[in-house]
């Protein structure tokens, strides 16, 4: 059974820093694009950053120089470091898994290609 697990959202006060987690069981993380997205109240759910089979990473504008993501093989995670926190940074973050490996360069920011979902973890930026 596919499964992603996210874990490490919460309170941070602006200009703070925070680690997201997305543990995966049921499947190999490194023969699947990783993708970061978040998804704030009242807006579309967005691209954050992708780390690909070939270990490509792509970032979204808005988080460039702020955010890295990364891979763990042996634990089988991905996880995405958020640096210099700002308030639109809210959202709930989703891990998702794109099985094509993030083959197609020009969607591994976009949802479509991803079959599997995490649950989401919050993450609030407010002082």
């Amino acid at each position: 059974q596919v499964q992603l697990v996210e874990s490490g959202g919460g309170l941070v006060q602006p200009g703070g820093s925070l680690r997201l987690s997305c543990a995966a069981s049921g499947f190999t993380l490194d023969y699947y694009a990783i993708g970061w997205f978040r998804q704030a109240p009242g807006k579309e759910r967005e691209g954050v950053a992708c780390f690909t089979s070939d270990s490509r990473t792509y970032y979204a504008d808005s988080v460039k120089g702020r955010f890295t993501i990364s891979r763990d093989n042996a634990k089988n995670t991905v996880y995405l470091e958020m640096n210099s926190l700002k308030p639109e940074d809210t959202a709930v973050y989703y891990c998702a898994a794109d099985p094509s490996g993030g083959y197609y360069r020009d969607y591994v920011l976009k949802i479509r290609l991803y079959e599997y979902w995490g649950q989401g973890t919050q993450v609030t930026v407010s002082s």
